[in-house]
Order: structure tokens, then C-alpha cells, then sequence
């Protein structure tokens, strides 16, 4: 059968101040990345890994501000819903849409096992700098939970949705008495693995949020009752570190997720509705529209390939006589700003080869149960392993082959045709709120 192209994006019924708020957390990613790391030569002339930010007084207070995960989660959340309602109404199942967001999350990964296979195992071979390759690897691994935690979210879309429609409120409240549990069990039991459970109960309540504004929720409550809500959210924090088990860096909150991160989702979703007025008088210029699609179009080649590429231009510095300033100097933090420039334009070069790995083809119909279902598990295991043990040549190399496999399942058993779609689509493709409350 054959389908007509997809039409144009309508403006008019797609909230743009998302699509906004997405690019701005992607790019916060890079720039706090930038800020971590810190590679330099000792007295002895060895290198030496530091994180230059982390070691700042004021970096703990500021991930109040830019931890951006939960936000990041909250949009995804809205794209997910829209998403869902869309695919639904064109007659799409559970299985069709699971394997069609697996699959955006999969096959962009692929190649970055692949890249990781071949230069971590021929490092390994060749014995090259074992220490700094170790904590390279460790360190451009680091952002891959996101894979793990995102794909979890999205294979329990149609059912979260379905709670949401029968019972809204308490689908939200358990998922925060869940966190609320699973922390109580880690912090007085002292096995940090029970956290893990919040890989699921936090990012959840995340995305429910993003459902909920969806609905339109977040848009019928008064603006005071966002700042206030807002502000108490921000209020809690203070005991909840101060006094509780918690670190003051909402850093530390993220592996495994803690309770102070959905208290910052709540926090984080009033304050974008707050801002929606403001942030769609930015949109409404052209200018502003064309970056955020530039950006927008790239997001997955972004966020996965950005610390790959900051090691590999740190690295290059160190080459270039004078190039590298001292990691936390007073020249280090300046060199930020051409850093960040010359990170970005290298992203957006490999995205042109790369980024192709982000459109998804027609998909045959029929989807497969059993096939989908080991894909998406083929395509979570490896994240959640790097996630948990740190990036290495093995890993890389199981990582890619666990991908590949997914990806050719994915691609076999599926849905009717789909129109060609990126990591927008799948985290911040953003419509207008509609639905009942």
C-alpha cells in the first residue's frame, strides 16, 4: 500500500516553547561537560584526569539550576503523549509504537558502539596509556544511562497512558511513593543496588508529568499556584540535603535517581509554563526557529557524540604547544567559549555522516511481539551495563554486536510505513495540549 508523504508541521498547533526547552538541555549537557573536563600534564609529565567544576564551592548549588535531566524527561514526556494520541488515532498498537521508538533510540547507538569497539579494543591491543584510555572511555560512556533510562520510559508509554486516562492522580502518586520506597530501602539497608529500581519509578514519574502537561493541566492552573508550587518545590530541597540522605549536588542524585530529582521535575515543569509566554515570543522569531531546528535536527548526534568529541579536541590541545592551559586556571575557564565553538561545529560535521543513522526507513507491517521485545532488551542491556560498570573495550565491543542484532530485529517486524524521524520525534516532537483533564 502505498502512503502519502507526511505533511508539513503546522505551526499553529505545535508548542514550539518545547522544542525550545529540548535544545536548551542538550546544549547545558555540553556545557557542563566542557566544564568536567580536565585533562593535563604533571610535574612528572603524566597526565592527569580532573573534573575542574565538580571541584568549585559554588558547582553543588548550581545543579539546582542545571540539573536539566528531569526537565528533559518532562518534555519527552509530552512528546510521548502526543505521539501515542497520534499514533492511536491512525489505528496503531502498543507493539508498532514501542518498536518504533526502540528503534530511535537503537540505531543512533549503534554507531557509537561501533566507534567505541574499534578504538577502545585497538587501544587495548597496543597497550596505549591504559590509565588515561580507562578513564576516557569511563568518562564518554558517562551520558549512555540516558539510552537505558529513556528507552524504559518509552516501552511503557501505552501503558502509562492508560493509567492516566483511569486514574491520573493516584498513577502519579504511586510512582512518587515509589521513589519514596525504593530510597527508604537503599539509605537503611545500605545496598546502593535497590536504587536501581528508581530507574524506573523516577523517570516514570518524570515523563507522567509531561503527560500531564499534555493535557493541559499545567495550562489551567494559575500562575500563582505554578510559582508557588514551584517555589515550595525549591524550598524542599534544602531540608531534604540538608537534613536527609541526600547530596546538595543534584549531580550526585542522578545514578542511581533519587527522590530530589522528581521534587525538581515539579519544580522544573511549573516554571516552563510559567515561561511559555516569554519563551514563545522567542520562537516567534525566524532566526530563533532556524537554530532550534539546526540544533533540533542534530539533538541525538549531540548528545550522544559530544563527550567523544570534547575528549578527542582535549587531546589535541595537549599536542599543540601552548594550547592546553592548566585544567581550572583562570585561561582553562576562558578557553571554554572556543572549546564550546569548535565542539559544536564538530558535531554538526559528523552529524552529516552519522545523523542519517537517526532517520528511521519505511517499516514493514506485522509487528512481532516476541522480536520487539528482544530488540528493545538487546537495545537496554548494554546502556544500563555501561550505566553500572563503566565503558570498555569489551563492553564496547558486546554493546555493538547487542545493537546490531536489535536494530536488524526492529527493522525486520514492524509497523506500516512511518515517515523518516529523528530523536525530535521521539523527545520533543511537541503539539498544541489537548485532551480532558
Amino acid at each position: 500500500m502505498t502512503r502519502s508523504a507526511a505533511p508539513e508541521v503546522d505551526l499553529a498547533t505545535r508548542d514550539l516553547t518545547l522544542d525550545l526547552a529540548r535544545v536548551v538541555c542538550v546544549l547545558l549537557v555540553v556545557v557542563i561537560h566542557l566544564l568536567q573536563v580536565g585533562i593535563g600534564v604533571d610535574d612528572a609529565g603524566a597526565f592527569v584526569v580532573t573534573r575542574p567544576a565538580e571541584m568549585q564551592d559554588w558547582f553543588a548549588p548550581a545543579t539546582w539550576a542545571g540539573q536539566i535531566m528531569p526537565l528533559f524527561f518532562v518534555v519527552g514526556g509530552f512528546a510521548s503523549a502526543a505521539g501515542w494520541r497520534s499514533h492511536t488515532a491512525r489505528g496503531g498498537g502498543a507493539t508498532a509504537f514501542v518498536r518504533g521508538r526502540a528503534l530511535r533510540l537503537a540505531q543512533p547507538a549503534l554507531p557509537l558502539f561501533v566507534f567505541f569497539a574499534i578504538v577502545l579494543g585497538a587501544a587495548t591491543i597496543l597497550q596505549i596509556a591504559p590509565d588515561i584510555v580507562s578513564a576516557a572511555a569511563i568518562g564518554a560512556g558517562s551520558p549512555l544511562w540516558f539510552l537505558a533510562a529513556y528507552l524504559l520510559c518509552q516501552t511503557c508509554v501505552p501503558l502509562m497512558m492508560r493509567l492516566d486516562e483511569a486514574a491520573p492522580r493516584l498513577t502519579i502518586g504511586l510512582l512518587a511513593a515509589g521513589v519514596v520506597i525504593v530510597d527508604a530501602l537503599r539509605y537503611s539497608t545500605g545496598l546502593e543496588d535497590i536504587g536501581l529500581f528508581n530507574l524506573a519509578f523516577v523517570w516514570l514519574f518524570c515523563q507522567q508529568l509531561g503527560i500531564w502537561y499534555f493535557r493541559g493541566v499545567f495550562d489551567r492552573a494559575k500562575p500563582v499556584v505554578l510559582a508557588t508550587i514551584a517555589a515550595a518545590c525549591y524550598l524542599a530541597l534544602w531540608p531534604l540535603t540538608a537534613v536527609g540522605p541526600y547530596s546538595v549536588s543534584m549531580l550526585a542524585s542522578l545514578n542511581p535517581p533519587t527522590l530530589p530529582l522528581i521534587v525538581l521535575a515539579v519544580a522544573q515543569a511549573c516554571v516552563l509554563r510559567l515561561l511559555k509566554r516569554p519563551l514563545s515570543a522567542v520562537m516567534g522569531l525566524r532566526a530563533a526557529r532556524a537554530v532550534v531546528f539546526v540544533v533540533g535536527s542534530r539533538l541525538m548526534t549531540i548528545y550522544l557524540w559530544h563527550l567523544p568529541v570534547i575528549l578527542a579536541v582535549t587531546g589535541l590541545t595537549l599536542v599543540i604547544p601552548g594550547a592546553a592551559p592548566a585544567p581550572a586556571s583562570a585561561a582553562w575557564w576562558w578557553s571554554r567559549i572556543p572549546m564550546f565553538l569548535v565542539v559544536m561545529g564538530l558535531l554538526f560535521a559528523l552529524s552529516l555522516v552519522v545523523g542519517r543513522w537517526e532517520a528511521i526507513p519505511p517499516l514493514p507491517e506485522g509487528p512481532r511481539p516476541l522480536a520487539v521485545g528482544v530488540g528493545v532488551v538487546l537495545a537496554f542491556i548494554p546502556a544500563f551495563c555501561v550505566m553500572e560498570l563503566g565503558l570498555d573495550a569489551a563492553l564496547a565491543i558486546g554493546g555493538a554486536a547487542a545493537y546490531a542484532i536489535s536494530v536488524a530485529l526492529l527493522r525486520r517486524t514492524g509497523s506500516r510505513p512511518s515517515p523518516r524521524a529523528g530523536f525530535s520525534d521521539v523527545v520533543g516532537g511537541a503539539r498544541a495540549s489537548s485532551g480532558p483533564a
